[in-house]
């Protein structure tokens, strides 16, 4: 089995996001940046697939910048065995995103696609969706138990109610949950091997799709600041202001 695993860079989950002063967007200049987190998961899980003997290659894909390489060069020292980068310096939203890797897909034909079930930084949940439609394949998405059986994927997944549990056949699209495992430290030697493992550079303009966006940023403000709360000196007293000032009951 083959597995394709899309890996995204974004701002450090650590790092405190701060608007730009003309509210176009945010501040990226050096600012700490690395693997989207779920993304982490879903390179893990196909290194754990590959390590019991059910996959024999992963695939690693990003798009973006120059830089977004290290996003690769992480997944391959972490067990992944080559890595594919998609050069683009301006953003693409997930429509674009997916339609980049469904050519992707079709010309490495992998078995399965793992992705983060979200990036951290647009937020957006939709790339794995709207690859699994314009590809015609099954999706597991939120997985956060996976179990392979043959030509058939068991997926648990995260839903409102709860859990639930579904069966895909193969070929498939998994976006992965953050509880799905624990992913592990590149080591050092492994970081060094990871130098000369393979990546593949494209572009995304040459790929004959239409990347443009289609939604306009208009500004990006930060949320407003809580205000402090009181101390009321009875039960009474909190159900009237609940009532009569917050207007919640």
């Amino acid at each position: 089995m083959k597995i394709l695993v899309a890996v995204k860079r974004v701002i450090d989950y650590n790092v405190q996001i701060r608007v730009k002063e003309d509210g176009s967007g945010v501040n990226t200049d050096n600012v700490k940046m690395s693997t989207n987190p779920p993304d982490d998961n879903a390179i893990e899980e196909a290194v754990k697939l590959k390590e019991s003997g059910k996959a024999k290659e992963i695939v690693a894909v990003t798009i973006g910048e120059d830089k977004a390489q290290e996003t690769v060069r992480k997944a391959l020292a972490v067990g992944a065995d080559r890595g594919i980068h998609v050069k683009s310096d301006n953003y693409i939203e997930p429509l674009g995103v997916a339609k980049i890797l469904k050519k992707i897909v079709e010309k490495e034909k992998p078995d399965l696609v793992f992705l983060g079930k979200q990036a951290i930084d647009d937020d957006c949940n939709q790339t794995g969706q709207m690859l699994a439609a314009l590809l015609s394949w099954p999706q597991g998405t939120f997985a956060s138990k996976i179990e392979h059986k043959d030509r058939v994927i068991e997926v648990t997944r995260e839903v409102d109610e709860g859990l639930e549990t579904i069966e895909i056949n193969l070929p498939a699209i998994i976006t992965c949950d953050l509880r799905l495992n624990e992913p592990r430290y590149a080591s050092l030697p492994n970081i060094m091997k990871a130098k000369k493992k393979p990546i593949e550079q494209l572009n995304a303009k040459d790929l004959g799709v239409d990347i443009s966006n289609r939604i306009q940023q208009l500004k990006v403000e930060e949320p407003p600041k809580r205000k402090s709360g009181i101390k009321v000196a009875s039960v009474a007293e909190l159900v009237s202001k609940l009532k009569n000032e917050a207007k919640v009951i």
